[in-house]
């Protein structure tokens, strides 16, 4: 808890308050004329929008990226991708170590809740994750480079190939181009240094840490397993579903070739892990690929990532938790077992989750203009979208009212910080403590 005058705060509503502040202060740079490619304010609802999808790295926008912003509102988006993908409380500790300060406790704390620690102890993971992430980007941008230097020229071939590496890291869709990476879906050498990009942000810094300490340490953490092994399931699973619903992208075959269809194929499956990015135009494809990548974009990457969604962790353990129950066993994973408050928080978080979309969903339905063909698929995609934070839309973000736009917002920053700390920064607060328990009784399930 953090005292501020006579209220105690508890972390995760300092959290919460924070990524608001932090968007409000990027809503206001954006709103200034020189933000605008042609010297005009944004309005404050587009400016609201555009850095809420920013800060919660989701790459939902409702302007044009490529035509609307000036460079120096294009570089106050990248700036707001990068402290939103990697933590603000991260940069406040890099901060800190740079100027010799030593965090207090309240500080060590909130570090730990902002990041998914299990502990204060785990602090000295930031360094790694401040080395790992400039190096993965850096790295990033050279590969980028390569392709897009001799393709624009050497400044603005930089400047695009740095970009594009920021906001793959982080997860966060936005783009230089106009329609994402339509143009480049020839280019198979982009499209996979692209996806490398977001599943290396959206592993998780613990997950890294365990593997680049390996050597050292010669263990890893049941989390690191866990996310390893469900995280590549689901991968695999995603490419062959895609390879089968759309075919290999047969419905492309007059503009790509076999090879080229395969890695917009992949693209596909690791897209939906929360990064906006795209190669063909999502309308063109199956019914049964927009649900895979629906289910895809809920699921989302690894916890303590720069990925959203319910996380991979989320979704094995309950699986797990779902076959134990049917064998009338204990869920566990590489013998071990899970802790009875792990498996309650995942139910919790994904019953949450459903709740908090379907309520968004049927919102959105009354108050839109929908298309008239598959409007409901259209705003299911785009609510599992904005709440998994991935940035991917079937053209509805351009046309949501004043309304549809704050709700979508709403469930952008939900995502990003975090279901479980907004809805436990709203209740907690106002909690009571009870001395007293009520007595047990059964009831009849199923």
């Amino acid at each position: 808890m953090l005292n501020l005058g006579h209220r105690r705060l508890s972390f995760p509503t300092v959290l919460t308050v924070s990524f608001l502040l932090m968007i409000l202060i990027g809503s206001s740079l954006l709103m200034l004329p020189i933000a605008g490619a042609h010297g005009q304010a944004t309005d404050f609802i587009d400016a609201l929008f555009v850095s809420t999808s920013a800060v919660c790295v989701t790459g939902l926008t409702t302007v044009t990226t490529a035509t609307h912003w000036s460079f120096f509102g294009k570089v106050v988006l990248a700036i707001l991708v990068e402290v939103g993908g990697l933590g603000f409380m991260t940069f406040a500790v890099m901060l800190a170590n740079l100027m010799r300060h030593r965090l207090s406790f309240g500080a060590r704390m909130l570090t730990e809740e902002s990041l998914n620690l299990d502990h204060p102890s785990q602090l000295r993971v930031i360094r790694l994750i401040i080395r790992l992430s400039l190096l993965i980007q850096l790295g990033g941008a050279a590969l980028l480079f390569c392709d897009f230097g001799p393709r624009f020229g050497w400044a603005k071939g930089l400047w695009y190939s740095v970009f594009h590496a920021v906001t793959a890291y982080c997860n966060a869709g936005f783009d230089l181009f106009g329609p994402s990476l339509v143009g480049l879906n020839h280019d198979p050498f982009v499209l996979m240094v692209i996806a490398l990009l977001i599943c290396a942000g959206s592993f998780g810094f613990l997950v890294w840490r365990d593997i680049l300490t390996y050597h050292r340490r010669h263990r890893i953490t049941l989390h690191t397993r866990l996310a390893l092994v469900s995280g590549g399931l689901i991968l695999g699973l995603s490419i062959i579903a895609f390879l089968i619903s759309e075919h290999n992208l047969s419905q492309f075959s007059d503009r790509l070739n076999a090879g080229q269809r395969l890695a917009n194929t992949i693209f596909l499956a690791v897209t939906p892990r929360t990064a906006g990015f795209f190669s063909v135009p999502y309308p063109q494809l199956s019914t049964a690929g927009l649900i895979i990548t629906i289910v895809l974009m809920f699921i989302g990457g690894t916890p303590g990532s720069t990925a959203g969604g319910i996380k991979t962790n989320t979704v094995a353990v309950l699986f797990l938790q779902c076959i134990a129950t049917f064998r009338g066993q204990e869920a566990s994973f590489h013998h071990r077992r899970f802790a009875r408050e792990d498996v309650t928080r995942a139910l919790t978080l994904f019953v949450s989750a459903i709740g908090l979309l379907l309520l968004a969903v049927l919102i959105l339905a009354m108050t839109q203009p929908l298309p008239t063909h598959d409007g409901v698929t259209a705003v299911i995609f785009e609510a599992v979208s904005a709440f998994g934070t991935v940035g991917l839309t079937l053209g509805l973000t351009p046309h949501l009212t004043i309304l549809g736009k704050l709700i979508i917002i709403l469930l952008m920053f939900i995502g990003r910080v975090g279901l479980y700390t907004f809805m436990f920064s709203i209740f907690h607060n106002h909690s009571t403590t009870h001395t007293y328990c009520y007595p047990k009784e059964r009831i009849i399930i199923g």
